[in-house]
């Protein structure tokens, strides 16, 4: 009911700027940029109960995997438990996430469920395996980014195996690179029913495309490249906007050149040709926007009372949800993040570094146990989120928020274990590593 709070306040589930393109899968029979089919078939299966079921999965699935971290860490008390769960449900976005009908929830625990399956899989039961492995396959189905993330840290994964073959299980990093692979497939054949066609989710040039505009790298190759190439955008490229937000979800030529059907061919090539013109800059480029994306954190945005696509899709598609829709809280416009975001932003910026001061503190005296490698992913979890939504999309606290409280959450655990006195020994690692033949 606590990670329940922000929707039981607002009377409705919160829904988001992008909400409605999901909504829209099932009834619109194509596809569309950056929309999964099977998060919109997730959507589609809670209207009957006015999306409340999918909160209830959310918030269920949030605790169960909370908890199941806890215990394979060997760290699960109750007492434990639930002010761990408090201190997340108030200090960080995890309540809002999972009281949202956006993907953003399953990005993060993704990662703990990735973790469990490839590190713990001996310390869980069957069925407990087969639940995380079929939630990973979906949570990785429900965003490209989310599944770029997995990607990474599976390869990274198979990377340090001949370096830790004794804490990397082959058969658990096996496992949680088939759960991608089911995801990847489970995406394809959702496409292919929804629309006919074996296509990925398009987009991803478009998204690269703003963002590359957005650092001036666009009007740079259209300047340099108009006199001898016949490029649509030619005639515009001095009325390009300033953002990619304004680029592509406003009223600019993005519009008048067809959106997405009528310049996706021009934009990938666009895309392509000034990554081999410009890599120096695009190196800088990605650098920057992959640290401005590591300090966007902020809970909330997107999610207020100015979503106007949604609240058409919804009219259109599901007209029972109109009147409690239009009764809830955010929809008067009464959510405010202002104050949230007091307390959110600190407490995510500090979780970083502490996190960060935590793995250098471990590592420097070689402690690598459980809790150390759940930091060392999580960290690195963080990174590549900033990375792929940074590079491709530009930096959003959205794409921040959805992750950032995974630092939070290790953080609060090496505090609990440390006031409880179960902090391993430095000893006894030395201990173990004495024993170990060195050639």
């Amino acid at each position: 009911m606590i990670l329940l709070a922000p929707a039981l306040w607002n009377r409705y589930p919160l829904l988001q700027w992008d909400t409605g393109g999901y909504l829209a899968r099932w009834y619109e029979g194509y596809l569309v940029p950056s929309r999964s089919t099977v998060f919109g078939l997730y959507l589609h299966l809670g209207e009957t109960s006015s999306f409340w079921i999918n909160l209830a999965v959310q918030s269920l699935v949030t605790l169960w995997l909370l908890q199941l971290t806890l215990r394979v860490l060997g760290l699960m008390q109750v007492r434990r438990f639930v002010a761990i769960s408090l201190v997340l449900a108030v200090a960080t976005a995890l309540p809002w996430l999972s009281s949202m009908l956006i993907t953003d929830i399953f990005a993060g625990l993704s990662v703990l469920s990735l973790v469990v399956l490839i590190l713990f899989g001996k310390r869980i039961s069957e069925i407990e395996a087969f639940l995380l492995f079929v939630f990973t396959a979906f949570a990785s189905a429900t965003h490209s980014a989310t599944l770029g993330v997995l990607f990474g840290l599976c390869c990274v994964g198979w990377i340090a195996y001949p370096f830790l073959k004794t804490r990397i299980p082959l058969a658990g990093l096996a496992r949680g690179s088939l759960a991608l692979a089911v995801g990847s497939l489970m995406l394809l054949s959702m496409n292919y029913a929804f629309s006919g066609k074996w296509a990925w989710t398009p987009g991803g040039y478009g998204v690269a495309f703003g963002r590359m505009m957005q650092d001036g790298i666009v009007a740079r190759y259209l300047n340099d490249n108009c006199k001898r190439q016949d490029l649509k955008l030619c005639p515009y490229r001095d009325e390009l906007p300033a953002t990619a937000d304004e680029f592509l979800w406003g009223k600019s030529v993005f519009n008048k050149l067809g959106r997405f059907n009528g310049l996706n061919d021009e934009m990938s090539f666009i895309v392509l040709h000034s990554l081999a013109e410009y890599p120096a800059w695009q190196l800088e480029s990605a650098i920057a926007a992959t640290a401005q994306q590591m300090v966007h954190v902020a809970t909330g945005e997107g999610t207020n009372g100015w979503i106007p696509h949604t609240y058409g899709i919804i009219e259109r598609y599901i007209p029972a949800q109109l009147k409690p829709m239009r009764d809830a809280r955010q929809q008067h416009w009464e959510l405010d993040f202002h104050y949230v975001n007091w307390l959110h932003v600190p407490v995510a910026l500090a979780s970083m570094l502490a996190l960060v001061a935590l793995l250098g503190h471990w590592l420097a005296r070689r402690r690598l146990d459980d809790l150390t490698l759940l930091a060392t992913t999580v960290a690195l979890a963080l990174l590549g989120n900033a990375f792929i939504c940074g590079v491709i999309s530009g930096p959003h606290d959205r794409y921040g928020a959805r992750m950032v409280w995974l630092a939070t959450f290790v953080v609060t655990i090496a505090v609990a274990r440390h006031l409880s006195g179960d902090e391993p020994k430095p000893q006894a690692w030395r201990e173990r590593k004495s024993s170990t033949p060195v050639l």
